[in-house]
């Protein structure tokens, strides 16, 4: 029985025969419940802060460099964990917090108008690179073994 990358054979077998799981059974399965579960929650922790920026209406007081390297900081992490092939339940959270700061960013551009050339520069910049970022170095070799 899979369900979500986790195997809970090994868990509901033992606690049928009435025994508690074993070690080798448990922790495995902690670890996913409590990597999936940092999924979850990741998902709302930016919120109350974009809420608030959108209520007011203002940035003042925010340091748009800061949310503009935690946007490549997530990037990066989140590219690594998906060209590593790390399970969901390990990385989830990075591209729901990835999501968030780029909400934060576009709030910060938006309610700071008007916007900088640089700022322009800095943003489509962003989006030109990060699919390249993404993308898997592994499968692109081989694509360009294989055409040469």
């Amino acid at each position: 029985m899979d369900y979500l990358g986790i195997d809970l054979s090994c868990a509901i077998g033992s606690l049928r025969n009435g025994e508690f799981p074993a070690k080798d059974c448990l922790l495995p399965l902690i670890s996913k419940l409590l990597g999936y579960f940092l999924v979850a929650a990741s998902m709302t922790v930016k919120l109350p802060q974009i809420m608030k920026i959108v209520d007011n209406k203002s940035v003042k007081g925010l340091s748009v460099v800061a949310f503009e390297l935690e946007v490549i900081g997530y990037t990066i992490s989140l590219a690594y964990c998906l060209n590593k092939d790390l399970p969901f339940s390990a990385f989830g959270e990075l591209a729901f917090l990835l999501i968030q700061a780029l909400i934060l960013v576009a709030c910060i551009y938006y309610f700071s108008q008007p916007l900088s050339v640089t700022t322009w520069v800095k943003a489509i910049l962003y989006f030109a690179i990060a699919p390249t970022v993404f993308a898997d170095l592994e499968e692109l070799q081989k694509q360009k073994h294989w055409t040469t």
